[in-house]
């Protein structure tokens, strides 16, 4: 999340003596009985050498599976289908009455249902943050061929859980606040703490399926799935962990959670056409579209997924996180700790930056973020010919903690198929942008290396890395 569009959260930042940085201007089946590895791929990568792409089996980091819940359904492909379409999501809130709010629309999920994945008790207790990454964090299970009997293969001591929430069960402590003040301690649920937390998301998860390795949360406000996608990784690099279930999960599209974004002035106020409302990049743009929901990757040490014959996704490469330490809120115009960032991720992942082609950008719509990340992704990439960026929150809005995890999803998609999703309401580009941002349009695309970015409240920055799995 970046760059508000109020100047009441700018000027105070929290060492007031500190002076401000100058602002400058093809699909292969998956095996049932066979032991051998088979992997998903539709790219050919150019021929440029990796400087110090990891080998050991037991190192390299793969997926095997992919979860989700999303404004456009639990699907993968579904979802995919719908932003190659470019569909917006975006639409007027109906949970709950926000006629007397400025914002009056988001990327509100409908029709959810957790039937077959959470038992009916749990499901009416459960905060939507919990359902949400429960069901995604199964369904990346069943994707991985490791739904239901089938776990029992696994060495459950080695197999963890690193689901993270930039906000945590918010509907749950909304309530609970409102039964102290209406009613007093007596009416507060027991459930109102263990179910707002943000580590119950990963708990849960655990306990259910009897993961007894690595399980907690991360929570660094928007940029939180990539964070727990780079420590899961490492997890599993430092001999820990052979399977890691991560990403990000959010559902805070309710009253308390839309007035406090509206009160940093920090979304659109396009009431009168809220599907064009997120419009990255173009000149026109007046803030981000809330959304909601969950990502999920499953991600296995390469020796792991061999040995139980998976089907391989993608690879990831490596990852970076930093901090712009700059402001509260505002993102370094100048693009320093988000170009940083970046650069790190390539050395994590052995990639020189020319090799990358492809970059699923933070995006959020924002006068200043927008621009910024520009900016650093320019001091990383100097020609700009040669890459394609498009912004997945242009039709789901901004998932906060979640965003990472389906923008991943949608950047292995992009590898698996060789298509980019559109960024769509791209009327009037702002001309400094200089890349192909795949305008309205979705485009056959070869990737060879993505990365895909993720910027929080904070100045928390997060890059991760992915290719198609080469044996």
């Amino acid at each position: 999340m970046q760059a508000l569009q109020s100047s009441s959260l700018r000027p105070a930042p929290l060492d007031p003596i500190r002076k401000r940085t100058p602002h400058f201007p093809s699909v292969i089946p998956r095996p049932t009985s066979s032991r051998r590895v088979s992997f998903i791929s539709a790219s050919s990568a150019p021929a440029v050498s990796a400087p110090k792409r990891e080998k050991d089996p037991k190192k390299r980091v793969v997926i095997t599976g992919m979860g989700l819940v999303s404004v456009f359904g639990n699907d993968v492909n579904a979802y995919y289908d719908k932003l190659l379409a470019g569909e917006s999501g975006v639409g007027p809130i109906d949970r709950f009455d926000a006629s007397k709010f400025p914002t009056r629309f988001g990327g509100q999920i409908h029709g959810f249902s957790s039937e077959g994945y959470i038992d009916g008790k749990n499901d009416r207790r459960l905060d939507d943050c919990l359902r949400y990454s429960i069901v995604a964090g199964k369904k990346a299970l069943e994707d991985a061929d490791l739904g239901g009997d089938k776990r029992s293969k696994l060495d459950k001591s080695r197999a963890g859980v690193l689901v993270g929430s930039g906000m945590g069960g918010l509907t749950v402590f909304s309530d609970g606040v409102h039964a102290l003040i209406e009613k007093g301690h007596r009416k507060i649920t027991p459930f109102f703490i263990p179910y707002a937390i943000t580590n119950m998301g990963s708990a849960l998860l655990g306990i259910d399926l009897g993961f007894m390795g690595p399980n907690y949360s991360i929570s660094t406000a928007c940029a939180t799935s990539n964070y727990c996608f780079y420590a899961a990784a490492n997890h599993i690099r430092r001999g820990e962990a052979d399977l890691m279930i991560a990403g990000g999960t959010e559902a805070a599209l309710i009253p308390v959670g839309l007035g406090g974004f509206v009160a940093c002035r920090a979304l659109s106020q396009r009431n009168d056409d809220p599907k064009t409302a997120s419009r990255p990049w173009d000149k026109d743009r007046d803030g981000f579209v809330m959304g909601e929901g969950a990502g999920v990757l499953v991600m296995e040490s390469l020796e792991h997924a061999t040995k139980r014959g998976a089907t391989i996704i993608a690879e990831y490469l490596g990852g970076a996180i930093n901090c712009d330490a700059y402001h509260m809120t505002d993102p370094r115009a100048d693009g320093l700790g988000v170009s940083t960032c970046i650069e790190r991720s390539l050395e994590d992942a052995g990639v020189s930056p020319e090799e990358v082609n492809y970059i699923n950008a933070h995006a959020t719509s924002t006068l200043a973020g927008d621009l910024a990340e520009i900016n650093a992704i320019k001091k990383v990439f100097k020609n700009t010919r040669d890459i394609k960026i498009n912004a997945t929150k242009s039709m789901i809005g901004h998932c906060l903690g979640a965003s990472g995890g389906l923008e991943a999803i949608a950047t292995v998609k992009a590898i698996t198929t060789g298509w980019l999703h559109p960024s769509i309401n791209q009327f009037n580009p702002e001309p400094s942008v200089e890349f192909d941002t795949v305008a309205n349009v979705k485009k056959q695309h070869e990737v060879n290396v993505a990365i895909s970015n993720s910027f929080g409240f904070g100045g928390h920055n997060s890059v991760v890395a992915f290719s198609a799995f080469k044996p």
